[in-house]
């Protein structure tokens, strides 16, 4: 498969108010307020050359419907009556400066914790398995009134990014700069779009800071909240269908329900690696069929607010607060203040980027095998995506990933032998369909490192996880991979505005044995790591940590650091360049042959598999002490095994 033809340019027209140039144009504020400075608890802000807004919408589907014979309380268990989402989105310069869009003295931050928000912690405890008592109070005292740091309503940016991010640039300033088109593009560029699906336990804003993160360069990501019971607890507004009342307005709001995690019957616990029953692949599979019928759902959505129909969207949006109507979940501010016409034709509906985590990582997988049913999507991304839920492709050939794929996955997760054995299948799946795969490890992860749960609440991630790995560096190992991964396989047209750090991640060379140090024992296998001699790691004082970053940074070693310049350092000291594992990726005949050139694996002795085909998968079970004529890869030893 070579590499997508580019999309043909639209024209992208700004309004007059933003084409006319100002003396003294009003600069992007940083979305931080007095709690965040009080509380200590607010999420970081985005590295990328952008400031981010974001739009809440739910409306109702257009094929309402239920999914599966599965019944709860003698009803339909899984329903499609109306479709969630956020757009996090690329915001103008002067966002969160001056009047908000909707009149108001104050700009809008929506809250991390979806309201209403003591429902929704309820909903937390109770998938958690943990009282109201204990759940309510802790998240109240912690993460209740943590805010996303992303305008709400702000107009989409009408500029190409600085030839900086924030990190490189260093510091806020830079997405108050803007940069160059590129020869043969228009002033103002049309954005690449993401569809994001959570996994469980999840909510729309759960992973804020990968979406964020990716509008922040230049992505429109559309981050589903799926009422398929895998989430702790969602409101679903329930549209009036009456044909004989008023479509529109406040006739149009009658009422609310909710949909709380679903346990499977006879078998809670489907989701524990230990499980001897395993997952529940009738739910599981009803689940899957829900969550891709809402991915069309809001796909069919962007596509009005592209052909300049958001005052549609908005008026049909149900996802607002007043005080005359039983809505649930909306903030007063709603859509008002949107500037729809700026929208118009602003993002591709082409070679759209479909990424997700564990059961959306499944959900992903999904959405790249029906190539027909989703054929605007162009690429996927998986993180610590729940293999073993995943069934066997079906027998129709062309039920097969074809498409790029970058797997990423938590060292936790990494250890997991079926969920290994599932991922590897996918791989070797998608190489046969001759797709380009990458798939590696970020050293010292967790589960939840690929969440902004890990990001709100380290110590916990940490003393009860194992975590080794800072928090922020993970999301950040994953983002600049995942920025590499699309600067590759996307258009140039779409490529030539991403601005991430190029830290050489897809270029890693393949491991050869997968390392056993941290592997946990088989009751922990793919919840937490273990720590050799943590009494000690732990005791060491976080200043000596910070001093040999800064020793290691003098004498020129690579150490990360977050947009401000401060080194982020865990309880593992590794330099840049050693803190992921590659195990799959493309030879470099493989990127010569899609039109790529550059990156790569090598074809020669230190990779050729043994019979020499070099299309070799390092294997779990191979000992330490093996010469190097014996050792293989980790994708050569999978890919030999059929």
């Amino acid at each position: 498969m070579a590499k997508p033809t580019p999309i043909s340019k639209q024209a992208c027209p700004l309004s007059r108010a933003e084409s006319t140039p100002l003396e003294k144009p009003p600069k992007s504020r940083p979305p931080v307020g007095l709690r965040d400075r009080i509380l200590k608890s607010s999420l970081p802000q985005y590295s990328g050359p952008y400031s981010v807004g974001l739009m809440d919408i739910e409306v109702p589907a257009c094929s309402p419907r239920t999914f599966s014979s599965i019944k709860r309380e003698h009803k339909h268990l899984l329903k499609l009556e109306t479709v969630l989402f956020t757009v996090y989105y690329p915001s103008a310069i002067g966002s969160g400066h001056g009047q908000s869009p909707e009149g108001k003295k104050y700009w809008s931050r929506a809250t991390w914790l979806p309201r209403p928000r003591i429902e929704t912690t309820r909903g937390y405890g109770s998938f958690a398995s943990l009282p109201s008592w204990f759940t309510l109070p802790f998240v109240w005292l912690t993460t209740a009134f943590t805010k996303i740091p992303a305008w709400r309503n702000a107009r989409i940016a009408g500029h190409w990014p600085n030839e900086q991010n924030s990190r490189e640039a260093g510091g806020y300033e830079v997405k108050n700069q803007k940069g160059e088109p590129p020869p043969g593009e228009p002033d103002s560029p049309c954005f690449p779009l993401m569809i994001f699906s959570h996994g469980l336990g999840g909510t729309k804003t759960t992973y804020s800071s990968i979406c964020g993160e990716f509008a922040s360069y230049g992505f429109v990501v559309v981050s589903l909240e799926h009422r398929d019971g895998s989430g702790p607890r969602t409101f679903i507004n329930v549209p009036n269908r009456d044909e004989d009342s008023d479509n529109s307005g406040k006739d149009q709001r009658k009422g609310f329900s909710k949909m709380d995690y679903v346990f499977p019957k006879d078998n809670p616990m489907d989701t524990s690696p230990g499980n001897e029953k395993g997952p529940d692949h009738e739910l599981r599979t009803a689940q899957l069929q829900l969550r891709l019928a809402e991915i069309e759902e809001a796909y069919h959505v962007m596509k009005l607010i592209h052909a300049g129909r958001g005052d549609e969207v908005a008026a049909a949006n149900l996802r607002w607060k007043d005080e005359n109507v039983s809505n649930q979940g909306g903030s007063s501010r709603g859509l008002k203040g949107v500037d729809w016409k700026a929208w118009e034709s602003r993002f591709h509906l082409r070679q759209v980027t479909m990424l997700g985590h564990s059961f959306g990582g499944a959900t992903t997988i999904e959405v790249l095998r029906y190539k027909n049913r989703f054929n605007f999507i162009g690429q996927g991304i998986i993180y610590d995506v729940w293999g073993v839920v995943i069934q066997r492709s079906k027998e129709d050939p062309k039920h097969r990933i074809d498409a790029p794929m970058l797997g990423i996955m938590s060292e936790a997760f990494m250890y997991w032998p079926d969920n290994l054995d599932s991922i590897m299948s996918l791989c070797r799946e998608a190489k046969e369909h001759d797709a380009l795969v990458w798939l590696m490890t970020v050293r010292g992860s967790i589960h939840l490192s690929q969440s902004d749960f890990a990001i709100l609440y380290p110590r916990i991630a940490s003393l009860a996880l194992k975590m080794t790995v800072n928090s922020q560096r993970a999301l950040d190992l994953n983002i600049n991979a995942s920025l590499e991964f699309l600067r590759l396989v996307m258009p140039a047209t779409t490529s030539s505005m991403n601005r991430g750090t190029d830290e050489g991640l897809l270029d890693v060379q393949q491991l050869e044995k997968i390392p056993s140090h941290r592997r946990p024992t088989e009751e922990w296998t793919g919840f937490r790591l273990r720590i050799p001699h943590e009494a000690a790691v732990r005791l060491t004082p976080h200043w000596i940590r910070r001093h040999r970053a800064k020793k290691l940074r003098a004498e020129g070693k690579v150490v990360p650091r977050d947009p401000k310049g401060k080194a982020l350092v865990g309880l593992q000291d590794l330099e840049g360049g050693d803190e992921v594992w590659m195990h799959v990726a493309p030879t470099k005949e493989d990127l010569e042959r899609h039109g790529l050139g550059g990156s790569g694996l090598e074809a020669d002795s230190n990779h050729a598999d043994g019979d020499g085909d070099g299309d070799g998968i390092v294997d779990t079970n191979r000992t330490e002490g093996m010469s190097r004529s014996e050792s293989l890869t980790v994708e050569q030893s999978y890919m030999e095994r059929e």
